[in-house]
C-alpha cells in the first residue's frame, strides 16, 4: 500500500466571532500542514452575530501572521468545498467529549459521502470551555471577554453589541 501524504487541509467553522482558541488549532494545524483552509460557513441551526463577510474578514486580520493560511467562504456542502479545492482532510478542535460526540457523527457521515477524513487536534485546555455562542452571551451581559478574543475581534463585538443595544432601547 502506497504511502499518503497530507499537504492541504481544511478548518471549517462559523467563527462568530472567531476566539483564541479557534486561533490555536488554526495555528498548530498551520505548523503541521502544508496548507490550511479555514473555512467560513453558516451554521443553519444559530442566527449569526456577524454576517459571513464580516466573518471572513475577521479570521483573514487575525491569522495573517500564518502565510500558510487561507480563508474561504463555505456554502453548502463542505465535503463538497473540500472535493472542489483538493482537500482530502479536515481538522477539528476538540474541547470536551461531548464535542467527540457529535464530531465523530459528522466525520462518519463526511467520510461515507466522499471519503474526506476528519483529524482531530486536542484544544489547549486554557481554552476548552471556550465556544462562540459563550462568547456572545457573556459580551452580550456585559462581562470581559478581552483575552478570550484577538484585539481586533474584541473591538467589532463591542461595537456590534452596542449597536444591538441600542435598537432594543
Amino acid at each position: 500500500m502506497g504511502e499518503s501524504v497530507i499537504r492541504r487541509v481544511v478548518c471549517p467553522g462559523s467563527y462568530d466571532p472567531v476566539t483564541n482558541g479557534h486561533l490555536d488549532i488554526i495555528g498548530r494545524a498551520a505548523t503541521i500542514f502544508d496548507e490550511v483552509i479555514v473555512a467560513v460557513g453558516e451554521n443553519v441551526g444559530k442566527r449569526a452575530l456577524f454576517t459571513a463577510e464580516e466573518r471572513i474578514t475577521m479570521v483573514r486580520k487575525v491569522t495573517g501572521e500564518y502565510p500558510n493560511v487561507r480563508v474561504e467562504a463555505v456554502d453548502g456542502l463542505l465535503v463538497d468545498f473540500c472535493l472542489q479545492h483538493g482537500v482530502g482532510a479536515m481538522v477539528k478542535g476538540l474541547r470536551a467529549v461531548s464535542d467527540y460526540e457529535y464530531e465523530l457523527e459528522m466525520s462518519q457521515m463526511n467520510h461515507r459521502l466522499s471519503s474526506v477524513e476528519t483529524l482531530f487536534i486536542a484544544s489547549d485546555p486554557e481554552y476548552s470551555y471556550l465556544s462562540s455562542s459563550l462568547i456572545k452571551e457573556v459580551a452580550e451581559l456585559g462581562g470581559d471577554v478581552s483575552v478570550l478574543v484577538p484585539g481586533h475581534v474584541l473591538a467589532q463585538l463591542t461595537t456590534r453589541m452596542a449597536e444591538r443595544r441600542a435598537n432594543f432601547d
